[in-house]
C-alpha cells in the first residue's frame, strides 16, 4: 500500500489535510487556524465547581464552557501532581527532572473526588475529547507526552510496550532497550512504529518528549489559571509523526511555508524522507488535481455507493450511527447466499474507511444482509476486523447477532466531521424562486466592476464552477477578454467544482477572499 499526504493551504481561515491510500481518500482532517482545545494540549485549569453527585468537578480552561473532569480520569498518581505544581509554583524545585521527587500515594479507584480536589484553587489537566456540540472538553489529569515512537508518561516507573507488537522477542528487545534509557520517574510507552527502530532512535525520541516536559514546568512556575501550558504539535505533524513510513510515496502541498515546515521536521526526526515534499503549483486547485473533491462529494453524503451496485444508508441520531447494506442491483452470484456474502464483504471495506474519514465515535449499528451459513458470518467478522485494524481510533466489534446486526464503539475524542455534499438548486439558491440565471455574468461583471474601481484592486482573481469558467474563457473574443478591455486588468479565472453552479468567490493578489 502507497501513502500519500495532500495539504490544502489556499484558505486564510483553515488548512485542510486529505490522507490517500492507494489513491483512494482515507482521512480528512481539517485544522482551523490558531485552533485551540485539541487533543493533548495541556493547560493550568481553574477549578470551579465540585459536582460530589457526579464525582466530578468543572474546570475552567478557557474554553467559552467549563471542562468535565470525573474521579476516573484523575490518574493513579493526581496527588504527585498536585504536589508538584505546588512546590514549582512556590520556587521549592529548581529543575524538572523527577529523578529525586518523592512520589505521593496512589489514590483508589473508588475514591471520591472531594477528597483529591477539595480545597484546590487550579490544576494541570490535558484535554481527552475536544468540545462536541454544546459540551466543553474532556479532561484529564493523567498527563502524557506523545513522540514518534514513544509516549513519556511522568510520576511513573513503568515500561509498556504496544499490543500491536506480536513477536515475544521484539517485545523484550523494546522494553529493555527503553529501561536502559528513559529517565527516572517517568514510565513509558512504547508505540506500534517502534517495531525494529534502534536505542539511538528511541533515545532521541525521548529527549525530545523530555524538552518538552522542561517548557511545561517552566511555563507552570509563573502561570495563572487558565492558560495553556504545552500545545500538541499541528495536525499536520501529528499525522506525520503517526503514520509516516517506508510506504509515503508524496507529500503535497500548496503553502511553500507549510512545506519548509514538513521538510524541517522530516530532518530532523532523520527519516530519509526528505525528497517527497512536493510543492504544488499547478493553475488548478490541488484538491481537484488529485481528484479529492471528487471523492468527498462521493463519500459523504447520506448514500455511500460502490462500484459493483450496492450502497449504503448513513443515519445519525443524538445515541448512536445506524448503517443500512443494500445490494442495490448487484446479482453477480448464482446464489442470494453468495450475492449477500460479496455484498457485505464489500460493505465491510467501506464501513471501515467511513469510519475513519467521518472519524464517527460512539456506538455504530450496521444492519448488514441476512447470511444464514454461520461459516459467512464468521468471515464478514473477521474482515471487518482485519479492516479496522489500519484505525488509530480506540474500537470494538461485536460478531454479528442473530437478526444480522453488528455493533461497533469506536473512540470519539473530536467532533465528527461532517460535510454537506447536497448543492442548492442552481436556479433559485435554495428560496424556491426561479431567477433569471442567464444574468449570472452580468452580476459577476457588477462585482468586479465595483472591486476594480472602487475598491482599487490591483490583481483579481475569480473562482467559479467549472462550467461558468468554461463559458468565460471560451471563443473571441471571450467575456473575459472582454474585461480586459473594459478595465485594462486581467482577471484569472479558475474552475473549482467544490462551487455550486452558479456560486463564484473573488480573490485579491494574496489569495483571500473578497467579500462582496
Amino acid at each position: 500500500m502507497n501513502y500519500e499526504l495532500v495539504i490544502d493551504a489556499s484558505k486564510s481561515t483553515e488548512v485542510v489535510i486529505a490522507l490517500l491510500r492507494d489513491k483512494q481518500l482515507i482521512e480528512l482532517h481539517r485544522e482551523k487556524n490558531n485552533k485551540d482545545f485539541a487533543v493533548g494540549d495541556i493547560y493550568l485549569g481553574k477549578i470551579k465547581k465540585i459536582m460530589p453527585s457526579l464525582n466530578a468537578v468543572f474546570v475552567d480552561v478557557g474554553y467559552e464552557r467549563d471542562a468535565f473532569l470525573h474521579y476516573l480520569d484523575l490518574g493513579p498518581q493526581v496527588q504527585s501532581l498536585v504536589k508538584f505544581m505546588k512546590l514549582t509554583q512556590q520556587n521549592k524545585i529548581n529543575h524538572s527532572s523527577l529523578q529525586h521527587f518523592k512520589l505521593e500515594p496512589e489514590i483508589i479507584k473508588t475514591g471520591k473526588i472531594t477528597q483529591v480536589i477539595n480545597n484546590l484553587a487550579m490544576l494541570p489537566v490535558q484535554i481527552a475529547k475536544e468540545p462536541i456540540s454544546n459540551k466543553g472538553p474532556r479532561i484529564s489529569t493523567e498527563l502524557s507526552l506523545a513522540g514518534r515512537y514513544v509516549v513519556l508518561v511522568p510520576f511513573s516507573d513503568r515500561v509498556s510496550v504496544s499490543q500491536k507488537i506480536k513477536t515475544n522477542e521484539e517485545r523484550d528487545r523494546l522494553r529493555k532497550m527503553t529501561q536502559e534509557v528513559k529517565p527516572k520517574g517517568f514510565g513509558v510507552i512504547v508505540r506500534t512504529v517502534a517495531e525494529g527502530k534502534t536505542g539511538t532512535e528511541i533515545e532521541t525520541d525521548l529527549k525530545e518528549l523530555v524538552a518538552r516536559w522542561e517548557k511545561m514546568f517552566q511555563e507552570i512556575k509563573t502561570a495563572t489559571p487558565p492558560t495553556l501550558l504545552v500545545g500538541e504539535i499541528n495536525k499536520k505533524l501529528t499525522i506525520l509523526r503517526d503514520v509516516l513510513n517506508d510506504t509515503f510515496q508524496a507529500i503535497h502541498v500548496n503553502s511553500p511555508e507549510i512545506a519548509e515546515e514538513i521538510e524541517t521536521y522530516l530532518k530532523e526526526k532523520s527519516t530519509g524522507l526528505e525528497g517527497i515534499v512536493k510543492l504544488y503549483k499547478g493553475k488548478s486547485p490541488i484538491f481537484d488535481q488529485f481528484g479529492i473533491d471528487r471523492q468527498i462529494k462521493a463519500a459523504f453524503g447520506k448514500t455511500v455507493t460502490f462500484k459493483s451496485g450496492g450502497y449504503l444508508i448513513l443515519e445519525h441520531t443524538e445515541a448512536m450511527h445506524v448503517i443500512d447494506v443494500n445490494s442495490g442491483n448487484r446479482s453477480t452470484e448464482s446464489t442470494q447466499e453468495g450475492n449477500a456474502l460479496e455484498t457485505n464483504l464489500e460493505a465491510a471495506r467501506e464501513i471501515a474507511r467511513q469510519l475513519r474519514l467521518r472519524d464517527m465515535g460512539g456506538i455504530i449499528v450496521v444492519d448488514f444482509i441476512d447470511m444464514h451459513n454461520p461459516e459467512h458470518k464468521n468471515q464478514l467478522f473477521q474482515v471487518l476486523k482485519d479492516e479496522m485494524k489500519h484505525d488509530k481510533a480506540k474500537h470494538n466489534i461485536l460478531p454479528p447477532s442473530k437478526f444480522g446486526l453488528m455493533q461497533i464503539t469506536r473512540q470519539r475524542v473530536r467532533p465528527e466531521t461532517n460535510i454537506k455534499v447536497l448543492e442548492k438548486c442552481p436556479t433559485c439558491n435554495g428560496s424556491g424562486e426561479i431567477g433569471p440565471s442567464i444574468l449570472v455574468t452580468d452580476e459577476i461583471e457588477n462585482n468586479l466592476r465595483f472591486i476594480l474601481k472602487e475598491q482599487n484592486e490591483k490583481k483579481v482573481s475569480l473562482a467559479v464552477h467549472p462550467f461558468v469558467a468554461a463559458y468565460l474563457k471560451e471563443g473571441f473574443p471571450s467575456v473575459r477578454f472582454n474585461w480586459w478591455r473594459k478595465y485594462g486588468k486581467w482577471v484569472k479565472v479558475e474552475g473549482v467544482s467544490s462551487l455550486n453552479f452558479l456560486e463564484y468567490q473573488f480573490y485579491n493578489g494574496d489569495g483571500e477572499e473578497i467579500a462582496i
